[in-house]
């Protein structure tokens, strides 16, 4: 968890503190709960206490943006992987003001901050006016409920970039009333581990077509845990819009869709010495 993730579409992850409240169906299998459990770390749920870091972790950001700014490049910076920052606790509150502080003091790094609690943003950050450059935000729509309840909020704060993890996708999604004029950028995958749900590959295309006819950058992930057979033998499930999945864990299912990879970014918003992953069949973005 931190310099050289390993989600692709970031440079770096940065935590804050450990631990969250689950509060939708994407919450169901949290990779963050079961990788705290594993760490012996008991920060999951409304009682539990979160865990926090010392000074040494914090000064990491620092230290990527000064590298950010001697090499000319910007680094993305995904914030947080192992905790939602607008979880309303009132002992969150002095270091949602220390990360508000480093934010600002790092402007060589692009902060991508992904919420599943989008309606309590604008009560908790410190910025009243112009938000800074450097601020992404990005909430969780990993359905049409979840799209309808979460991106009326969305739209009316005043982030640099906005944009949607549609992952793990559960339902399709017809996010046209908000690509492009709420919706800079949209990411999707499917779900991976040993209680993995399967995500239609019709819902990935219509995403994608979507994104498409409204110019906006479409991210596909992965496809996490189950992909499309096509012809490969093994355990079978049918998908919801009927299509044959097949388990093959998230490595051998891989990014492919449609045979291309597609990895795009915000115009104008990658950096300049982007370590992004490479890979053959890329989809130019």
């Amino acid at each position: 968890m931190g310099q050289n993730s390993q989600i692709a579409w970031t440079h770096h992850t940065f935590n804050p503190w450990w631990g969250c409240t689950k509060v939708s169906a994407a919450c169901k299998h949290c990779y963050a709960e079961a990788w705290s459990k594993r760490m012996g770390q008991s920060v999951w749920g409304a009682k539990a206490k979160r865990r926090f870091f010392g000074e040494k972790h914090w000064s990491e950001p620092v230290k990527w943006n000064a590298r950010a700014e001697q090499s000319g490049a910007r680094f993305r910076v995904f914030c947080a992987s192992m905790a939602d920052v607008f979880e309303e606790r009132r002992e969150l509150d002095a270091w949602r003001e220390q990360l508000w502080a480093l934010i600002e003091i790092t402007p060589g790094l692009d902060w991508l901050l992904l919420t599943k609690r989008p309606e309590a943003v604008r009560r908790l950050v410190r910025w009243r006016g112009k938000w800074p450059a450097n601020l992404w935000l990005g909430t969780t729509v990993e359905d049409q409920e979840c799209a309808e309840a979460r991106l009326p909020y969305l739209a009316e704060l005043p982030a640099f970039v906005r944009f949607v993890s549609a992952e793990p996708l559960l339902g399709p999604i017809d996010m046209r009333p908000w690509l492009g004029s709420v919706v800079n950028w949209v990411i999707t995958g499917g779900e991976s581990g040993p209680r993995s749900r399967l995500s239609s590959p019709s819902w990935f295309r219509s995403l994608l077509a979507q994104c498409k006819a409204a110019e906006v950058p479409f991210y596909f992930q992965q496809w996490g845990d189950w992909a499309p057979a096509s012809g490969r033998s093994g355990g079978t499930s049918a998908a919801a819009d009927g299509t044959v999945m097949l388990r093959l864990g998230k490595k051998a299912a891989g990014r492919l869709l449609d045979g291309a990879i597609w990895d795009e970014f915000p115009r104008g918003m990658i950096a300049h010495a982007d370590i992004s992953r490479s890979a053959a069949h890329r989809h130019p973005g």
